[in-house]
């Protein structure tokens, strides 16, 4: 969580370095995470929280864990919907989402993907190029938080959990 953090408090401070002080009517945070078919959410809900439940609330404990200076309205969106234009997938797109937040007055925005590990290349394409050209276009000021990606903290976390997990394998008591 850690490195999550880190990342998105460089983000909304690069969008308040940008633009000023950051006032709640005209700038907002937009959590993505990839869209999957409401049949496969409604599946992931049968035994568990569900995939929507899970990133809402890792988006609501990230935005409370923000400095008071960088709390923004909030919302979960998602990228990468693929398949027939038939088959219902999980909403607002990002892009859909940027351009009715432009008609609500909204100037400026952190995007932040918690729905990915890295920045890879569907992250690059979605988000820094669809997502953000989007947003040039509606005149949006726009920032993109990094993924955790090999974020020092993240990578040393992944070492404690496998250490940890190895431990209990061997019988031992982490």
């Amino acid at each position: 969580m850690a490195a999550q953090l880190a990342r998105i408090h460089d983000a909304v401070r690069e969008l308040s370095d940008r633009v000023g002080a950051l006032n709640p009517e005209r700038h907002r945070c937009l959590y993505v995470t990839h869209s999957i078919p409401d049949v496969m959410q409604e599946a992931s809900a049968q035994m568990t929280a569900g995939y929507l439940e899970q990133h809402r609330e890792l988006m609501n404990f990230l935005s409370a864990e923000l400095p008071e200076t960088q709390h923004l309205p909030h919302e979960l969106v998602f990228c990468s919907r693929s398949g027939s234009p038939h088959v219902p997938w999980l909403e607002p797109d990002v892009n859909d989402r940027l351009e009715e937040l432009a008609a609500e007055g909204i100037t400026g925005v952190v995007v932040i993907p918690i729905g990915f590990v890295s920045d890879h290349m569907e992250v690059k394409f979605d988000l820094d190029t669809e997502a953000a050209e989007t947003a040039r276009e509606l005149g949006i000021d726009y920032v993109r938080a990094g993924t955790v990606g090999v974020h020092p903290q993240f990578v040393s976390g992944l070492i404690d959990l496998a250490i940890e997990r190895a431990e209990q394998i061997r019988g031992e008591s982490p």
